[in-house]
């Protein structure tokens, strides 16, 4: 069982430029994209290490930018992922300097192109448990079914993105987002060893998928407010001393 804030949602299909394949139906769109976006791909927060642990999850940057691909409210840059901006630099530095490769190839500098956003996931609370599901079962219809019944949980997983103007730092906008999940992995036992090792990988994908489905949730709510946005301004210029003074 899956649910977030407003109705199921998850990242799903295929993304190829300004077309998509499979989208969810609940995925918010853009007619038009608003500029190139870098995504962080979160492996060096401090959330991360615990999540991946939890949920058994890699890697939640590649499902984040199928959503934002398949909305066509940005143009993805390979900037913001280390590891796939770092393998693209050294392809590009070979096929430029070894002499190796045709002439024409067109690997003279000023090919890539800048991102002008950032977008940053973080994980707020990480499939934190919301309390036993149908515990009072137990006791009424007993055996193992009962059991399961008594285990069942609710997790719960609450996620924000923020997105910033690369060339300012400004924070142009921030979004929250959550989504539940029935936690299977404690009522395994109640049918023996054999059945908790042959489910196991099922049992740890509930709150993998919640996650995903929070930061969907997340993102959705972030693309109707930036169709709506409007720059702040602030009397005087940014970050020119502001409103608020301090006295002497």
């Amino acid at each position: 069982m899956l649910s977030t804030g407003s109705s199921p949602t998850a990242a799903s299909g295929a993304a190829a430029g300004g077309t998509s394949a499979n989208a969810s139906d609940n995925l918010e769109r853009c007619a038009k994209p608003l500029g190139t976006i870098a995504v962080d791909d979160g492996r060096n927060k401090e959330w991360f290490a615990s999540f991946g642990a939890a949920t058994k999850v890699t890697s939640i940057e590649p499902l984040l930018r199928l959503a934002v691909q398949q909305s066509n409210c940005f143009v993805i840059t390979a900037i913001g992922n280390n590891r796939t901006d770092a393998r693209i630099s050294a392809i590009t530095d070979k096929q430029r300097n070894s002499g190796e490769f045709r002439a024409g190839s067109k690997q003279q500098k000023g090919q890539r192109v800048a991102a002008d956003y950032f977008l940053e996931p973080a994980i707020i609370i990480d499939n934190d448990s919301t309390g036993k599901v149908a515990g009072a079962l137990g006791g009424l219809i007993g055996s193992n079914v009962g059991r399961l019944a008594g285990s069942l949980e609710s997790k719960v997983s609450v996620v924000t993105l923020t997105l910033y103007d690369i060339r300012s730092s400004v924070q142009i906008a921030i979004s929250e987002g959550n989504a539940t999940a029935t936690n299977y992995g404690a009522a395994l036992g109640a049918f023996g060893g054999g059945a908790a090792g042959s489910l196991g990988g099922f049992s740890r994908t509930p709150e993998g998928k919640a996650t995903v489905a929070a930061f969907v949730d997340s993102y959705n709510q972030m693309v109707v407010a930036l169709r709506n946005y409007k720059a702040q301004e602030v009397e005087g210029g940014l970050g020119r001393g502001g409103k608020l003074k301090v006295g002497k």
